[in-house]
Parts: C-alpha cells; structure tokens; sequence
C-alpha cells in the first residue's frame, strides 16, 4: 500500500478486550509510555471517564491502529470535555486513522448532548475539525501554554458553552 494512501477506515466505541490494543497503539505513538498510562488512569477514573467516547479506528484487517479520547474535565465547574490523547500507530499514521477516530468521537459526544470540547495540541491539525482558540470562547488552561495551541469546539453553536479556567481529571496531573 502506498505510505500516502487514504484508507475507509471502520470506527467504533472501544469494547470490552479493546484496553491492551488501545494501551498498545498510544505506547507506540508516542516517545514514553506517557500517554498510554494517562489512558488508564482516566479509565479508572469515574469522574472523567464517559463510556462510549473512547474511539478506536480499525485497518481492514480489523487491527486497531487508531485511539481518539474524551473524558469528563470542568470549566469553572460547568461539565466540558478533553479530547486527549489522540494516538496512531507511527506505520498508519498521515493517512486518516486519527481523523476518523476524532470524528466519530466528537460526533459521539455531540449525540450524547455534550458541547465544549477542549484540546491541547498542534494548531495546523485540529482546526480541521472545528477547532479555535479556547481564549476565544473565554476559556483557559490552568497553566502557560501559546493561545493557538490551546483549542475549544462547540458541538452545538447554538448553545452557551461555559468561560473560565479549565480543570482537568487528576490523571492528567496538572
């Protein structure tokens, strides 16, 4: 196949027996098992975890190549989300595994009522999904970060979305 090559990739919920596949691919996509530690902290954790928003990508084998998360965080105490982390295996990635992983999740949450979601990442990959300046919606992080790197989606436009300081589940240790 083409390094280049766009693939239809199958999108889903994680499923029971997904974890170890899920833990796999963000231990590979990322340089320390950062990542795939904050997954399962987060899984455990009640308060942040919200079934149905862990979305996995599969190739047409039916391996899982991609992981796209949303848990539970606060916006001064008004329920919002984080989309973190996001993760493909290094020898999918560029071709549309992590795409259609993000949009089956934020289109997850957006059938399960939710609205603000935020994200802390690369700001020439996720304006392709919605995504602006968070300081744009009068919402911030609890730490210094470059304002475009910091990003906020309303699901539902139409909706008011909550402002102040983000605070995020304790797994993500800020």
């Amino acid at each position: 196949m083409d390094d280049n090559a766009t693939t239809e990739w199958t999108t889903r919920p994680e499923a029971d027996g997904d974890a170890g596949a899920v833990r796999a691919v963000n231990a590979a996509a990322f340089p320390t098992e950062g990542e795939a530690d904050l997954v399962d902290a987060l899984r455990a954790d009640p308060e942040a975890w919200i079934d149905g928003l862990s979305f996995v990508a599969e190739a047409p084998d039916g391996t899982v190549v991609g992981h796209a998360l949303i848990t539970r965080c606060r916006v001064d105490g008004a329920p919002a989300l984080a989309l973190a982390p996001c993760a493909v295996l290094p020898e999918y990635q560029g071709r549309g595994a992590g795409s259609a992983a993000v949009r089956a999740a934020l289109e997850a949450a957006r059938a399960m009522g939710e609205n603000l979601v935020l994200v802390l990442g690369h700001a020439d990959y996720y304006p392709r999904f919605g995504f602006t300046p968070a300081s744009g919606f009068g919402v911030r992080p609890p730490f210094e970060v470059p304002d475009e790197a910091m990003m906020a989606l309303a699901l539902a436009p139409d909706r008011p979305v909550p402002t102040g300081t983000i605070a995020y589940p304790p797994a993500f240790g800020v």
